[in-house]
């Protein structure tokens, strides 16, 4: 078993061969895309990780796949799509497919199209979900007032509120599957296309409790590292790049620096 709570620089593949089966609660990654991310020169083999994530996801365990396709030939590649269906040959289930927004970027795509403005973040899970931690913060303009709920022939009713099929509207309602974020923030990065640290953040509190075991198998700048550190949850970062890892563990280490501080 590889050390928890550290960095591993190396091979995504060879380094899940030393994790035991059914160990990882969590996967939140971002795999280089197509031809639109390059990262020091380095391969990938997908139909390796996605072999190894499946071995090493426990049961109810949750992959969260971010992607996108580049457009080649006047055509996209559809590679994120061919990605999310091997995955289910795999034997896991295609959870949700929802939206990565960013906000605040410069134009992206072709002329002949509309601006590309999101990105893939395919949820894949082992099976039904252990753990959802379904995040409500989109607010409600009605909040406090008294809405019908179900059968709206109960509301003229006589009774309590409950039998009148009423119910107070909450402040606020679940997240839908389209997140929208903020322009990255690079600073300390170091990093060609770092990982949105909130995003990340979010995906770890929605699909994992605090203790369980989060991996990230294209580490890159320590990202998915450095937000699962701070909510509570052993981590793992496999990254192959070895000026990608030093960055990493700088972040970690700053990070547990700034938490003893406080």
């Amino acid at each position: 078993m590889l050390e928890l709570d550290k960095i591993h620089c190396g091979d995504n593949c060879d380094l899940m061969a030393k994790m035991p089966r059914e160990s990882v609660d969590l996967v939140v990654t971002s795999p280089p895309y197509d031809d639109l991310r390059t990262y020091g020169g380095h391969s990938w083999d997908f139909f390796g990780v996605a072999w190894q994530l499946k071995r090493v996801l426990k049961p109810g365990g949750v992959i969260v796949w971010v992607v996108a396709d580049a457009t080649k030939d006047g055509s996209e590649t559809g590679t994120s799509m061919e990605q999310a269906l091997h995955f289910k040959r795999l034997g896991l289930n295609l959870h949700d497919t929802m939206v990565y927004k960013q906000a605040g970027t410069g134009a992206k795509g072709s002329n002949l199209a509309y601006w590309q403005a999101w990105e893939y973040m395919l949820v894949v899970s082992n099976g039904t979900p252990k753990t959802v931690n379904r995040l409500a913060d989109r607010a409600n303009a009605k909040a406090g007032m008294i809405a019908a709920s179900g059968n709206s022939q109960k509301v003229a009713a006589v009774g309590t509120r409950e039998e009148r099929g009423e119910r107070v509207v909450p402040e606020f309602s679940v997240r839908q599957n389209v997140w929208e974020f903020p322009a990255h923030d690079w600073a300390g990065t170091q990093h060609p296309a770092p990982f949105h640290f909130d995003l990340a953040r979010d995906h770890i509190a929605t699909w994992s409790n605090p203790g369980d075991l989060v991996l990230d198998p294209f580490s890159g700048s320590g990202t998915t590292a450095k937000a699962a550190k701070e909510l509570g949850r052993r981590f793992l970062g496999l990254e192959i790049n070895p000026e990608y890892c030093a960055i990493a563990e700088r972040r970690i280490a700053q990070q547990v620096l700034e938490l003893e501080a406080v």
